[in-house]
């Protein structure tokens, strides 16, 4: 028997950063996130996949637009083989859940079946789905472990699927809801299920060592590349008994990345144009950027001509502030090309000595020395003149 295992849709997610400049980079995030879904349909063709779990957390949250949910209904239309969706900690089952609106219920398509209650769907005799979903944000137990206590061992082939933290992943006392990796594999070893379809965690992530207890992470990539390691899969799950044979396979087609570089001076401003260049598909990349080093107020004018070229390229550039460090410093004749004198001449020459010192004033000035720079254009004849 063959399945594909996926989680953490999130439809609906938005990213503030995407936004910047009034670009289209958040739409075409959405409809690639529903793009991936509605994809499933030709992995299932391909591989012969029965079906379809989705460990949690389909929606971003309880409260989307119309639009949103009737686009991801007919991306989960488009899919064709049956679709089982577990409400998680983003779209529990509460009294607003998405799941009971009035246009869900109206517009989900026949092959979607929504994992309501705890506990045991067959999907055809001698195969069975088990499932722990979520009814609020902050459930008080292992919902996981609490479907499992009663099944029995009787041949009948079963998939839990179940969303949350695993104890030896996240090992905090103070979470009642961490899902006890000793009861999976308890109800593994005795037969009682054959496989466990985790969401929550957006890295592909094998749990445990029985080779039958993953997260298949998100098929959309949702963060930085720090935090998420590995997205961008699904997984398709050979089931046979005891025997079970997983398969990630990429659907994602976005990438969020962070670039360390140093720059102390042109040559290293130019390293980072010959990186920022070479990175493929910059419409679907998001970059943000950590810079250090110490920048004449030339060679920052430079710098910030740099990303600003490349800010309009890629789906999203920009610097991680926290993290940054770049101290410019003005070098001793550095404005003598401007042809300026006279009173203008004393102003660079005041702006350059608050520009050594440290404070907000210092950072004014240095702002100032390179916006004078970027006026005056090359070789000094701009309008600064």
């Amino acid at each position: 028997m063959r399945f594909i295992h996926t989680a953490d849709w999130q439809l609906g997610m938005t990213r503030h950063f995407l936004n910047a400049g009034g670009a289209d980079a958040q739409h075409r995030y959405s409809a690639a996130r529903r793009e991936a879904v509605a994809g499933l349909g030709a992995l299932a063709a391909e591989t012969g996949a029965e079906f379809v779990v989705v460990a949690g957390d389909v929606f971003e949250h309880n409260q989307l637009a119309p639009a949103e949910v009737s686009k991801s209904l007919e991306a989960m239309r488009a899919i064709g083989v049956p679709v089982y969706l577990l409400p998680g900690n983003h779209d529990p089952l509460d009294a607003g859940s998405v799941y009971t609106s009035e246009l869900f219920l109206a517009e989900r398509p026949d092959n979607v079946t929504v994992l309501d209650r705890d506990g045991v769907f067959e999907v055809r005799p001698g195969l069975e789905i088990v499932a722990a979903p979520w009814r609020s944000k902050a459930p008080t137990t292992d919902l996981a472990g609490a479907v499992l206590q009663s099944l029995p061992a009787d041949g009948t082939l079963r998939v839990l699927v179940a969303h949350g933290g695993v104890d030896v992943l996240d090992p905090d006392p103070a979470k009642p809801s961490l899902i006890r990796l000793a009861a999976l594999h308890d109800a593994l070893d005795r037969g009682a299920v054959h496989y466990v379809a985790l969401g929550d965690k957006h890295s592909r992530t094998r749990v445990g060592d029985t080779g039958r207890v993953w997260y298949s992470g998100s098929p959309e990539v949702t963060n930085y590349d720090d935090v998420e390691a590995d997205p961008g899969h699904v997984l398709v799950v050979d089931l046979d008994g005891d025997e079970a044979g997983v398969q990630a396979r990429r659907v994602g087609r976005w990438r969020f990345i962070t670039l360390r570089h140093q720059v102390d001076d042109d040559r290293d401003i130019a390293g980072l144009d010959i990186n920022l260049d070479q990175l493929p598909d910059k419409d679907r990349t998001v970059v943000r950027m950590v810079l250090t080093g110490s920048l004449t107020v030339t060679d920052k004018a430079k710098l910030d001509a740099c990303l600003d070229r490349y800010a309009r390229l890629f789906a999203s550039l920009r610097l991680w502030e926290r993290h940054t460090d770049i101290a410019v410093i003005p070098a001793d004749g550095e404005f003598d090309d401007l042809s300026i004198g006279g009173f203008a001449a004393g102003a660079v020459q005041e702006l350059m000595a608050t520009a050594r010192t440290d404070g907000a004033d210092a950072d004014d000035a240095r702002s100032a020395l390179a916006l004078l720079l970027r006026l005056a254009g090359p070789g000094g004849q701009g309008s600064a003149a």
